[in-house]
């Protein structure tokens, strides 16, 4: 019985290659692919960035109008200001994220193909964005260099499977503790922001810019964004978030604590009063940055999810199914051919 348990344990586990061996497209298909509406993903991943881009703008909009209503040419020149910053922290990031490409893996027998070529040349590109972003900016140790060495040879030999296993070694490694940093800083400019600022409008506008700032940096740190239909889940818990947000800042959070603290504080107005702002900004902050930390959660896992998937997919034998569908369609036109000749003898 030992030795049989032994036995077990001494058995390596089964890779991706062996279980991609196993799987057929009909398999893969079963398993991962979902009924999509790829046109309607589009539409929606367009209509939540402009839901977000006028919540946005309404907040700009009002704090350009409440310095309009103490200075009026401060208010021109807050108007103007909003307006560059609207560009510059909500167009822009938008532009560089949907112009990234992304991994189609939710396919059928019928697009397996198209799919594992578009895929290739998706792979190709990030390799080629990772190498030439080592080379030409300093300092930013996001990549290990060794990794993007062997990275470069692939590319430069055309060796498809060294390039992915060189860009999964980069997402499993460097990539992932560079990812998890990124998500850290831009939660605690959150959470900071919000503590400090004591208004609904500016804390629903930093949320806003914080989070699209922080999938636009994680897209790039992974060199491609996730697929349309992870994008609308995406978009939609940035405008959530910014609504939370605005929420927070409109509500007196703190007073209610403060009435459970009893007797400690019956008495001394201003205490009460110091202590009421105190959790107001805390909570705030504490809430605003843990929602900022399940967007960039949320982002990295699509990545490294659409990234396996695409794996797997690339291991998939798709010809063998292409042959028989080919074999039995001339069975049926050699058929057919008999079957003429038959009725001509008879007549």
């Amino acid at each position: 019985m030992k030795n049989d348990k032994k036995n077990n344990f001494d058995k390596k586990p089964q890779t991706n290659q062996d279980l991609n061996s196993k799987m057929t497209i009909y398999e893969y298909e079963q398993k991962y692919t979902k009924r999509q509406n790829v046109r309607g993903a589009k539409w929606l991943v367009r209509l939540f960035a402009m839901l977000i881009g006028v919540f946005l703008f309404f907040c700009l909009f009002s704090i350009a109008m409440r310095v309009y209503e103490i200075n009026e040419y401060a208010g021109y020149g807050a108007g103007g200001l909003c307006l560059i910053l609207f560009i510059i922290l909500y167009i822009i990031p938008l532009v560089k994220i949907s112009k990234l490409d992304y991994f189609n893996v939710n396919v059928n027998a019928y697009t397996a193909r198209e799919a594992k070529k578009h895929n290739r040349k998706v792979r190709r590109e990030i390799a080629d964005k990772i190498i030439d972003f080592t080379g030409k900016v300093e300092g930013v140790g996001w990549y290990d260099s060794k990794v993007v060495g062997e990275l470069a040879i692939a590319v430069k030999t055309n060796n498809d499977a060294g390039i992915m296993r060189s860009l999964g070694e980069l997402y499993s490694g460097c990539v992932k503790k560079n990812a998890r940093d990124i998500i850290f800083k831009s939660s605690m400019k959150s959470a900071m922001y919000s503590a400090l600022s004591q208004t609904s409008k500016v804390d629903a506008a930093l949320v806003v810019v914080i989070n699209l700032q922080l999938v636009k940096d994680l897209v790039f740190l992974y060199g491609f964004r996730p697929s349309d239909a992870k994008l609308v889940k995406i978009f939609g818990r940035v405008l959530q978030n910014s609504l939370v947000a605005y929420g927070l800042g409109s509500m007196k959070i703190g007073n209610s604590i403060v009435k459970t603290m009893g007797d400690a504080v019956k008495g001394i107005p201003i205490l009460g009063t110091a202590i009421s702002v105190l959790v107001d900004s805390s909570v705030q902050g504490l809430t605003n940055g843990v929602l900022t930390a399940v967007i960039g959660y949320q982002t990295i896992s699509y990545l490294n999810s659409e990234y396996k998937l695409q794996e797997i997919l690339d291991g998939i034998e798709i010809g063998v199914a292409q042959e028989e569908l080919e074999e039995t369609c001339a069975e049926i036109e050699s058929e057919l051919k008999k079957g003429k000749k038959g009725g001509a003898q008879v007549a």
